[in-house]
């Protein structure tokens, strides 16, 4: 409850983009395998920027 308002940080933001990259890069490898290649290296570019800040 106290979290509530809570704001996310920067590397919460960057994580959550990572994981609903790489879930959309999963789904879509079994239709469309050059868009699910570039959802995961759009992902790899968050990681990248996680690291940095890490």
């Amino acid at each position: 409850m106290f979290g509530l308002f809570k704001k996310k940080t920067e590397k919460e933001k960057l994580y959550e983009q990572y994981q609903k990259l790489m879930k959309d890069a999963h789904r879509l490898s079994t239709s469309d395998r050059k868009l699910s290649d570039q959802k995961t290296y759009e992902a790899e570019e968050i990681m990248k920027k996680l690291e940095k800040l890490a």
